[in-house]
């Protein structure tokens, strides 16, 4: 088992409900694909560096998990394919 983060940039102009629905789905992908969610950062809402899809402000989110090496690529396709995330990246965190 590796440790991953999963780094979601989730739209700030959606219901609280629905962003919280959000974490938790991709929470679900990471639970299918075999991982283990250990950690939920929530930063809130920030600025971002450049407009994305005509917003200025987003929530960032990061979601630790621990998972085989097979499990990245798996929960990046579901995620990829969710409507309220902006933007999201998937990395190995180091074990020292």
């Amino acid at each position: 088992m590796h440790k991953y983060e999963l780094a979601l940039v989730v739209n700030a102009k959606i219901e609280d409900e629905v962003r919280t629905a959000t974490v938790e789905k991709a929470k679900e992908y990471i639970t299918r694909a075999g991982g283990t969610v250990t950690d939920v950062d929530d930063w809130g809402k920030k600025k971002l560096a450049y407009e994305i899809q005509k917003m200025s402000e987003a929530y960032y989110y990061f979601i630790h998990f621990d998972a085989e090496g097979t499990a990245p690529a798996e929960v990046e396709n579901n995620v990829r394919i969710m409507d309220n995330v902006l933007r999201f990246l998937v990395v190995r965190v180091d074990e020292d």
